[in-house]
């Protein structure tokens, strides 16, 4: 892709903050261990420490791109890098679980106002005809920092600290935020009000299932809490699905699944998300807690796992532009 040094600046701005918000999504993970022992955190709480803010940033993406719509794509996407960064910082400061896991929530936060308008941003960057490869590559940096997430906390583990993992953040934000004034346009998109509803819908009925899911060895999984926040999230999330079918804009037409290719293809995405994440979690632990292994040789034997999306998703932009 032929480009002029801003344009080029530009795509490069955008490609590593997408690198460095899914980064965060699995670079904790290797110092779970570490982090449960220096906090005194219980296994619930470091299931939140990941959850905290996977929640947050799947139930605020539903609407990240919406506000980039409204009040401009650039101004959203710089809103979303400051707090990521000023997050970052607060999980460093962190001195016992809850200020962890409230911090790791912001973050999320913060990554949800990254993710979508990067990719939206750099489609506005290229040719029309450069596009498929452009997301191809996108997606492949966003695969990397899944990838190298446990390697890049084991190594910053062994040769510093677990809050190391949140202070190589904040330089690199510091540094993206007036790149990203200079170089990036605040395009707008269609002028249409944000679902509030539906995005408290959503992230309350998400949030019942997972809580559920987190008390539920604690608590008994036929106790009442347990019981009752599953059904309350089921519930929640039903009542999301009719009010989106009802809205005259909704951010995600639920009518897409009627797609058969969108459907697989989410469908397959949620499937490897859900067996690697949470397999993950385990495993990482099981690594280092039984078997004795260091934080960065955990993360490379976990690493041939975690580098297929690094892999697929270049070749997928390729094809796809060949159809």
């Amino acid at each position: 892709m032929a480009t002029t040094p801003r344009r080029g600046l530009a795509i490069g701005i955008l490609l590593f903050a997408s690198f460095m918000d899914l980064l965060d999504v699995t670079i904790v993970q290797v110092a779970l261990p570490s982090i449960g022992a220096d906090l005194g955190a219980s296994e619930a709480q470091l299931e939140w420490i990941v959850s905290g803010y996977m929640l947050a940033f799947a139930v605020a993406l539903i609407t990240g791109g919406r506000l980039g719509d409204l009040f401009g794509r650039r101004r959203i996407f710089l809103v979303g890098v400051a707090g990521f960064t000023l997050a970052s910082a607060a999980a460093a400061f962190a001195t016992d679980p809850t200020q962890l896991i409230i911090a790791r929530a912001v973050q999320g936060l913060g990554g949800a106002g990254i993710m979508p308008l990067s990719l939206s941003l750099l489609a506005g960057s290229v040719e029309p005809k450069r596009r498929p490869l452009a997301i191809g590559i996108w997606g492949g940096i966003a695969g990397l920092g899944v990838a190298a997430g446990p390697l890049i906390g084991g190594a910053v583990i062994n040769g510093w600290n677990w809050q190391g993992i949140f202070w190589i953040n904040v330089p690199v934000g510091l540094i993206a935020i007036p790149i990203i004034l200079a170089v990036l346009p605040n395009a707008f998109g269609a002028r249409v009000r944000a679902d509030v509803v539906g995005v408290l819908l959503a992230g309350l009925g998400v949030l019942g299932l997972v809580f559920g899911i987190v008390r539920g060895n604690p608590a008994g999984w036929d106790s009442a809490e347990v019981v009752g926040s599953l059904i309350a999230g089921a519930v929640l999330l039903a009542a999301f699905i009719v009010w989106e079918l009802r809205h005259d804009a909704p951010p995600l037409s639920l009518r897409l699944f009627r797609d058969r290719s969108f459907s697989i293809a989410n469908l397959v995405g949620f499937g490897f998300s859900f067996g690697m994440f949470g397999a993950v979690f385990i495993l990482i632990q099981f690594l280092q807690i039984v078997q004795g292994h260091s934080a960065i040789e955990a993360a490379v034997l976990t690493t041939p796992w975690t580098m297929a999306p690094m892999v697929v998703a270049p070749l997928a932009g390729i094809f796809a532009g060949r159809r």
